[in-house]
């Protein structure tokens, strides 16, 4: 069966025709956020029907259309409740882009949610009961699968595991509480902790890394200078990954999920990361003593994930 999934961000609209859980095709166009939402919601139904041209197939074989969408998404009305990034406020999305496409079945949902849900689908979390799915990006996002259904709360805006404090009165969040675990275990968690640690020792190999220049810090520049031998680039990544290891434990022990998958640019440091992660884990979840433990591993769909987990929500309605 062919289906079709859609990734809305603040920067791109993504959409891809999938046949199951295969990716046919794939099509990008930008957002342009700014705009009124009339516009963007024409551009999704635009990309989606150049998914199903490109595919050769006809709209009228797509089973279904699904839409990942950032903020607070109620999945049942499929009303965008709240959007920050892409600003809305109570937009029926679901029912704009299906009147756009002739009344196909449009199935839409929170992006992270999207993203687990193609993890648990088709990605690394398959054939698992329950699983939880963290990306590791500008922010820390996450989607939690339990008995094979999305947990969103009772208002649709559960599952922020981002924003669970991990040290009381710490670095300020961008949701205006503090010490939360994306200010943290995110991207900008771990550049954060980079400068930090540059400015005080201006000797550190991380330097010249970023050519004397502070603000081309990235995600990449304290696993670098760690694997070129610089001691204060190991203390950050050591630090960074204690901060990481502290919310993956508190999930484990919340949830005990079967699995839990990490994604994001920061996951593709591979052993380097998740070697020191597993020690953490082994060292301080509470199920030590279980014959069955939470398997933690990388997420296997990378930027897939959106667009198949949008793609297979149709079997989460079901």
């Amino acid at each position: 069966m062919f289906y079709i999934g859609i990734d809305l961000g603040g920067t791109n609209i993504a959409a891809g025709l999938t046949e199951d859980e295969k990716v046919v095709c794939k099509t990008s166009t930008p957002t342009c956020a700014q705009r009124p939402i009339e516009e963007i919601i024409a551009d999704m139904a635009e990309a989606a029907k150049k998914c199903a041209a490109e595919g050769g197939v006809s709209i009228n074989d797509v089973e279904w259309i699904g839409v990942g969408c950032p903020g607070t998404v109620n999945s049942r009305t499929g009303v965008v409740e709240y959007s920050n990034n892409i600003k809305m406020k109570d937009v029926p999305m679901r029912d704009m882009l299906s009147s756009l496409l002739g009344g196909k079945k449009v199935f839409i949902e929170n992006d992270a949610n999207a993203a687990a849900w193609g993890e648990y689908c088709a990605g690394a979390a398959k054939g698992a009961e329950s699983a939880v799915a963290v990306t590791l990006g500008t922010g820390v996002g996450s989607g939690i699968i339990l008995d094979g259904k999305l947990l969103t709360g009772a208002n649709f805006a559960g599952g922020e595991l981002g924003h669970t404090v991990i040290e009381v009165g710490g670095r300020p969040c961008t949701c205006g509480r503090k010490g939360c675990w994306e200010a943290y275990a995110s991207a900008t968690g771990l550049i954060n902790l980079t400068k930090e640690a540059m400015e005080s020792s201006p000797s550190t190999y991380m330097w010249k890394l970023c050519g004397g220049d502070i603000s081309r810090v990235g995600g990449k520049t304290a696993f670098d200078a760690m694997r070129a031998g610089d001691e204060l680039g190991k203390k950050t990544v050591n630090r960074y990954i204690e901060y990481l290891g502290c919310g993956i434990v508190n999930i484990i022990n919340t949830f005990q999920p079967d699995v839990v998958t990490i994604s994001g640019g920061i996951s593709r440091e591979g052993e380097y990361l998740t070697q020191p992660l597993q020690k953490i884990i082994e060292s301080e979840r509470y199920s030590k003593y279980c014959s069955k433990q939470t398997k933690v591993t990388v997420a296997s769909l990378g930027t897939d994930a959106g667009i198949i987990g949008a793609a297979l929500l149709g079997r989460q309605s079901g």
